[in-house]
């Protein structure tokens, strides 16, 4: 049962958290200049306002196109700042796309979770070579192999989702507002995908579990955790875990889908599928100074921050058949994903839900940081073009 009061003691605890973390500057998000000029000597590319706004589709005929109705980017760091927006925000009031607007971050959530759980690692209250069986007796069958808590938080458990097709137009229209229980998400009817560890499988499976877990060991609903831990001491004011709730409180870009009868707003739906993998509603600003705390290891301490930041040695993608010959090489860390954008290596993570398709990341010293949202009018399927030229023109 979720607890929704906090004691006094969950109080305390946040206090002393926010003067630990000692939260970053104002001037991290809301810079007093925003220039594109590097700050200090910088090997990055110069950013450049003209690609950058043909990127986010700032220009005539741009945004709205075929493809997204609206998108903002934010860039911040000592190489470089520059933000916009571009297209339509909401087609009732003709509203322009908000340029600190809330956003659904899909999955974006997953490094929140990895945060709260790693902070548990270093209390010792989880312990990464521990099972999800000892902490959890009798959810999983019987006859599964041990998982451990370290192979649930850098994907490599094996573990299945539920498979609804909730990133297609039919099913989301029908069940946009139904409840999932916490851990309904994961089918352990099915057998493991692979042996605990062989291979990282990217997905949602790890996280809701991570999602319990947490709650086990603290008693408390994951949303209090998550808000306790990172977005009361970072001031995240913009950033929420909605429960059921199926708004978005406060400004924001609307989603739409493209449907026979024109577009159909997508923005309201109940996260609670989606959950401590997916359901955290943010803005860039928040985004920016979550990165920044984090990187700079005020949210988790070295050792487990740099579990964050290794990949699995020797481990590969499993890419569903029977030939590991050909498996891409794993690209996550606990919660954060590797990307490599020529020849530099941004670590982040992307998210998505019906209406948004969203990515935050940063080089490893911070110097260069992009948050951004791209309001989608075809959910599911590949990122979306603009993502590509948004994330190209900032790193490249």
């Amino acid at each position: 049962m979720r607890k929704r009061t906090r004691t006094t003691a969950a109080l305390a605890v946040t206090a002393v958290v926010t003067a630990a973390l000692g939260v970053p500057s104002a001037v991290a998000a809301h810079p007093a200049r925003c220039v594109l000029e590097p700050s200090v000597p910088t090997t990055l590319p110069t950013l450049s306002a003209t690609k950058l706004s043909a990127a986010i589709g700032d220009v005539p005929g741009g945004l709205p196109d075929a493809e997204a109705s609206g998108a903002l980017a934010q860039i911040r760091g000592t190489a470089g700042c520059w933000q916009g927006t571009a297209g339509i925000g909401d087609i009732r009031t003709g509203g322009d796309v908000p340029q600190n607007g809330k956003f659904r971050i899909g999955s974006m959530t997953k490094v929140f979770t990895a945060v709260v759980a790693l902070q548990l690692v270093a209390e010792g209250r989880l312990d990464l070579d521990k099972t999800v069986q000892e902490y959890l007796p009798g959810f999983l069958p019987a006859d599964y192999l041990p998982i451990t808590v370290r192979q649930v938080l850098n994907y490599t458990s094996g573990l299945n989702g539920v498979g609804v097709p909730h990133k297609t137009p039919a099913w989301f229209f029908e069940h946009r507002y139904d409840h999932w229980a916490d851990g309904s998400q994961l089918d352990v009817t099915k057998p493991l995908a692979f042996a605990p560890g062989e291979y990282q499988r990217y997905g949602n499976a790890d996280y809701w579990m991570a999602g319990l877990l947490i709650q086990k060991v603290t008693g408390h609903a994951w949303e209090r955790e998550v808000h306790d831990r990172i977005i009361e001491p970072l001031r995240l004011r913009g950033t929420s875990t909605p429960v059921d709730s199926s708004r978005i409180p406060g400004p924001y870009s609307h989603g739409y889908e493209v449907t026979k009868d024109g577009w159909v707003d997508v923005s309201s739906a109940n996260p609670s599928l989606q959950w401590s993998a997916a359901a955290i509603i943010s803005t860039p600003e928040d985004l920016d100074r979550f990165m920044v705390a984090l990187f700079d290891g005020k949210l988790v301490p070295p050792a487990q921050l740099d579990l964050m930041f290794t990949v699995p040695p020797g481990t590969t993608t499993f890419d569903g058949d029977k030939d590991p010959a050909n498996n891409p090489p794993a690209a996550y860390g606990m919660g954060l994903g590797s990307f490599q954008i020529g020849s530099l290596t941004v670590w982040g993570k992307t998210g998505d839900r019906p209406g948004y398709a969203n990515g935050m990341g940063a080089t490893r010293d911070l110097s260069r940081r992009l948050v951004f949202s791209v309001n989608t009018l075809h959910m599911g399927g590949d990122q979306p073009v603009r993502a590509r030229q948004i994330i190209g023109a900032a790193f490249s």
